[in-house]
């Protein structure tokens, strides 16, 4: 059997022939044309070198179907995931309670099936809090880790091929919660959500628990404005207040290392209004705060490496011990681009917040409404519409191709730096082409940005 990882965490086991019979079913589906090159079978036993070969060659086309928009997003592949994820936590199927946090503390507990997809169990927390159906998509369900300030720590979002219950109680640890949060940036949309009562009194508890937590920055004078409009039970005034804050709408990381400006500095990273806002500590003690645009990120990756042991041969490396990084290419200036890698056990958290960012940004674009990211599916489970689905994720960039229109204008006015193929890379395991998430949003960029 092969471990799959996701997000760094084992989600399941599986072997060999369940493999092929997913890719057989996604060939059906889908046509030849589209689903990747499958490893073929062997007759004879395999040797170590071809079980290693092999493995190598399956993790490739798990990836490149996870990455292809129609086949990642297919039920097929999302519920191939799933089914391996609950047999291979042996969690038989059954109604269970279900304990979901909100940014007050308070617990909401729902009664679901172990069974039940992301969608589906948001859909009952929703339903528990009278939240109403054309609402459902401004939220989403976090897996985080309760620190001892009670504070979280975010692990990543609750995506569409895991099962929430499974994925929580396979970590067999109490510190590990699902949250309910908003899931959008863009703060205009914050209006929709307070036309009802319940999005309010939600959007409103997230907001008094960030400033409480200190994500969002407040002065004396502020604090004072905002304190008398809680009394008064103000909730959209003092939201009004609050979105004028600084970070306000942001995700605040655990403090972790960045390359930039120079190696091993100190940072704190927030992700909010399409950007990654670094509070770095130079070796010089002092503090430097900047931002990187998503506009202006070429690409980005997430990496995991396991540093060699120098323990007795055949200790295995702690947990603790894999380092994930998360690097981006950015555009400095008009004509220069730079690779900025932040390392941190949030990497993928952060990877995600980036892709949900231009996610935003394109549905924007193309007209769409937030409003219109989920609709109701015939059997009452929630389905993403086909405005959301077309946007789900960019294709890979293999190298910048001049097929792609916007991509080729935009390197012919970096003249003076050359657009390096992305499968050229500086790390000493080179990572191959396809680890790459090429950024359509960065194609919108035009002069007055730099």
């Amino acid at each position: 059997a092969y471990n799959i990882h996701v997000n760094g965490v084992l989600h399941c086991r599986v072997r060999y022939s369940q493999l092929l019979g997913l890719h057989e079913q996604l060939r059906k589906e889908y046509g030849t044309n589209v689903v990747p090159a499958f490893p073929p079978k062997k007759i004879f036993t395999l040797t170590p070198a071809e079980v290693e070969q092999r493995r190598e060659q399956l993790e490739k086309y798990m990836q490149a179907v996870r990455q292809d928009p129609t086949l990642g997003g297919s039920e097929t592949f999302n519920s191939f995931l799933r089914k391996a994820q609950q047999e291979t936590q042996q969690i038989p199927t059954e109604e269970v309670v279900l304990e979901v946090l909100l940014s007050n503390g308070q617990k909401v507990k729902v009664t679901i099936l172990t069974s039940d997809q992301t969608e589906d169990v948001l859909e009952a927390v929703a339903s528990k809090l009278d939240l109403p159906d054309d609402l459902v998509g401004y939220f989403s369900l976090f897996l985080v880790r309760e620190t001892k300030d009670g504070a979280f720590s975010f692990v990543r979002k609750l995506q569409e091929f895991e099962l929430p219950y499974v994925s929580v109680t396979s970590l067999h640890n109490p510190e590990f919660r699902i949250i309910l949060r908003k899931s959008y940036w863009d703060s205009s949309y914050d209006d929709d959500v307070m036309e009802h009562r319940v999005g309010l009194n939600l959007l409103y508890a997230q907001t008094v628990s960030d400033i409480e937590h200190g994500w969002i920055l407040v002065n004396k004078e502020q604090h004072r404005q905002l304190k008398s409009l809680q009394e008064k039970v103000s909730k959209k005034e003092f939201i009004r207040l609050a979105q004028t804050l600084k970070y306000y709408g942001y995700l605040k990381f655990d403090p972790c290392v960045t390359d930039f400006p120079e190696k091993g500095c100190h940072v704190v990273v927030s992700a909010g209004n399409n950007e990654l806002n670094f509070q770095v500590r130079l070796p010089s003690e002092q503090i430097k705060e900047g931002s990187f645009k998503v506009t202006r990120m070429r690409c980005w990756r997430v990496t995991s490496s396991v540093p060699m042991s120098n323990g007795p041969s055949g200790s295995s490396p702690g947990k603790s011990e894999v380092k994930l990084e998360l690097a981006f290419e950015y555009l400095m200036s008009k004509d220069r681009l730079q690779w900025v890698t932040i390392t941190s056990p949030q990497a993928i958290m952060l990877s995600i917040c980036l892709q949900s960012m231009v996610d935003e940004l394109m549905v924007k674009k193309s007209g769409g409404s937030i409003r219109k990211m989920f609709r109701r599916r015939a059997n009452g489970a929630l389905r993403r519409s086909d405005s959301q689905q077309a946007v789900k994720s960019p294709p890979l960039l293999d190298s910048p191709d001049a097929s792609r229109e916007p991509m080729a204008k935009l390197s012919s006015k970096l003249t003076s730096v050359s657009l390096r193929g992305i499968s050229h890379s500086s790390s000493a395991n080179d990572v191959g082409a396809n680890d790459f998430h090429g950024n359509y949003a960065f194609e919108g960029i035009g002069d007055e940005d730099l």
